[in-house]
Order: structure tokens, then sequence, then C-alpha cells
């Protein structure tokens, strides 16, 4: 079969890799029909997660089923189905905690206690270097599902391809932020990004009742996005630290700050000299300052919701704010079991539409230049659906 596959250093390749076949009882082979890049993906294309041998990408796809194995019930050949990105058993501690990503089964070989880059991980995610499971991801024709009586969910035959794709990841992944901050109706919600997430995560506040909504981003036609998408207030981070974006919503809350911010940028930020510099001095990997903008942003006992990645450890993090404020601090992987039949529902209902983000439309074999162009912010890119 083709499959977009990463190579060390970063590079994608479209290639013919060997097809999935069944390994255990309680796998599916998918057949590939929507799959599509995520912004954590380009942490792996960046070299920033390392990964040492060729792996198949993607962990955001959708497809047919094509087989199953002795033990799925709930699935047959020829359904169509979305599948979460965490790969996770189903029946283990966490697992009955709704905490996929932190399934005790599904990485045996780097699962631990510890947590970090380096240290022991969570469960896995589909195609995420070896560190996450080694499992090859969905930027392919087929992909094989483990524990496929446990992820995938049949797509309801009133949704296309475009309209359910992005139960995989990205609007479970939006949606757990502004629940993790128990958004009940009224608050001010600042999003920092207006990616793919910032902008599920804007359309997920409108859901839950937010009073107002704003995304902040350093790009403006991601923020033109984002208002059209997802109708929310835009501004450009300017500046090394984003204090214009402190400054504005403490104008606008009474010098309080928002009730929620979201982080959903995560260790890669844009950058200048100076925070490169800063970063090898002090032998971090990317930069925590978007991070550091939630905690000033937020008022006091609000909730800063982190769904972008970190992988390290920084220095001088702002533990002294953090505590005299109160803020509530929460992040990780997105449960999307937890949430993806309800927000199924959702979009089936038409209370929300997932599919209007959509700028770039390509086939798989196109795949290094969509890399390029989601990376590098060119055409206007803000999320690109690859057809195998």
């Amino acid at each position: 079969m083709k499959a977009a596959v990463v190579h060390p250093g970063g590079k994608i390749k479209y290639e013919t890799v060997a097809d999935p076949i069944i390994k255990e009882s309680r796998d599916a082979i998918i057949r590939v029909t929507a799959t599509a890049i995520c912004g954590s993906d380009l942490h792996i294309y960046n070299g920033s997660l390392p990964q040492l041998r060729p792996m198949v990408m993607g962990h955001e796809f959708m497809g047919v089923v094509e087989e199953v194995g002795k033990d799925v019930k709930n699935l047959k050949k020829g359904d169509r189905v979305v599948v979460p990105f965490p790969i996770a058993c189903g029946h283990c501690f966490f697992c009955d905690h709704q905490s996929p990503g932190s399934c005790e089964n599904s990485n045996p070989d780097h699962y631990g206690p510890e947590g970090g880059l380096l240290k022991e991980k969570g469960g896995a995610l589909f195609g995420y270097t070896d560190l996450y499971g080694g499992y090859d991801g969905g930027q392919a024709e087929f992909v094989r599902v483990p524990y496929a009586d446990y992820g995938p969910r049949i797509v309801p035959e009133n949704l296309t391809d475009e309209q359910a794709l992005f139960l995989t990841d990205i609007f479970p992944t939006g949606y757990t932020g502004i629940d993790w901050a128990n958004v009940k109706g009224g608050e001010t919600v600042l999003i920092f990004g207006a990616g793919p997430v910032g902008i599920m995560a804007a359309k997920s506040a409108w859901l839950r009742g937010a009073g107002r909504v704003i995304n902040v981003d350093t790009v403006k036609y991601r923020l033109d996005k984002a208002r059209e998408s997802a109708n929310s207030e835009g501004i450009l981070w300017e500046g090394g630290d984003g204090s214009n974006v402190v400054d504005f919503i403490r104008s606008i809350t009474d010098n309080r700050g928002a009730d929620v911010c979201v982080e959903a940028v995560g260790f890669e930020p844009d950058r200048n000299l100076l925070d490169r510099a800063k970063a090898v001095i002090n032998l971090e990997k990317g930069s925590p300052k978007v991070l550091e903008a939630c905690m000033s942003a937020v008022r006091r006992n609000g909730t800063v919701s982190v769904l972008g990645v970190y992988v390290g450890t920084y220095d001088n993090f702002p533990i002294g704010q953090f505590f005299d404020k109160g803020i509530i601090l929460k992040g990780g992987q997105a449960p999307a079991h937890k949430y993806i039949d309800q927000l199924m529902k959702y979009v089936s209902e038409g209370k929300v539409k997932l599919d209007d983000i959509i700028t770039h439309r390509l086939p798989l074999s196109e795949v290094e230049h969509a890399y390029h162009i989601f990376r590098n912010k060119e055409e206007d890119c803000v999320k690109v659906v690859l057809k195998p």
C-alpha cells in the first residue's frame, strides 16, 4: 500500500509499505477514506519528537472496515467508522476512569508512572513515534486498529467523511479544554492559538454557552478563519511576551482577566532570536511563553486548560503566580473516547459544523507539499485533508 512515512530527521515521504494485517483477536483493518495532518504531527516533522526508524504518520483518520479479528463483535466488513486517536484497551484502571490516553496496556515498552519526554509515557497513539507505542498511523491506504471493539465508532449515514473526520482528535481535544474549565454559561474564554484545535475550542465554548470567545494568534489569516468558522473575536499576538493580549483581556473584564484560558499552541510557538537563545542557555526544548501568557491573562481562581503539547522542563516556571492567583491548571491528552459519542450527536443534529475549517484537500500522494504548507503557514493553510 501507499503511505506517508516519516524518516529520521523529520522527512516525510510518500512511499510503498507492507499492507497491515490482523495481529491480535481485537484488531480491525480499516481502508482509509479520509485522513488529516494534525498540528502535533509537526513536532515529529520538525524533529522535536525523536523517531529513529521509518513510521507511517497520522492519528486523524476514518474509513471502511475491511477485516476484523475474531473477538470484534461490534463491527463488520463494510462499516464506515471514525477512530479516536488514543489507542486504549477499554478495561484497565485508566480506561475504566475515562482516561484512555493513560491506558496501561497499549504502550507496554514505554509505559510508566513517571512521565516526561524521554521517561515513562502514557498510552499509545496512532503514528506518533515509538515512545507512544510504535503503531503505524492512518496517513495511508489501510491501517491496523488495535482494540477495535472499544475505539472505532460507526458514522451515521447522514454525515459525510469530512463532517465526521475531526471527531478523531481536534474536536474532542478542543471540547476537552472547555469541559475541564466547567464552562456553564456567560464566561469569557480566551484561546491562545487559532489553528484547528483553537478553532474547535472556540466552537466548543459556544456550545457550552460562553458569553465571549476570543482567539489569539500571530497570523491574521488564521484569526480570519476562526472568525469565519467559529464566530470568535480575534487579537494578534504582538511582541515577545504577548503583553498586549493580557492588557486587552483585562481591559474588557474590569481588570480581572479571562474566566478561562485555553493553551492550544504548545512548546513550539513562533519565537524570536532572544527566545531561542534563552532556550539554548537553559537547555530547554521549545518555550513555555504561551503558557506563561495564559497564567497572566486568566483571572484569579480561573482555569488554564493546556491542550498544546509540552515535552520538557522549564526554569522560572511561575509557580508563585499559580499559587497566589489560585489558578486551576489542567492539561494532557484529550480523552477522545469519553466525548466522541456526544460530540458525534452534536454534529449529526447540526448543532456544530466541523468541515468549515478545511482549507486544502489534496491526494495523499502530495503529502510532502501538504506538510510543508501547513508547517510554514503558506497558502493560508489552516487544515489539510488527504485522500488516499
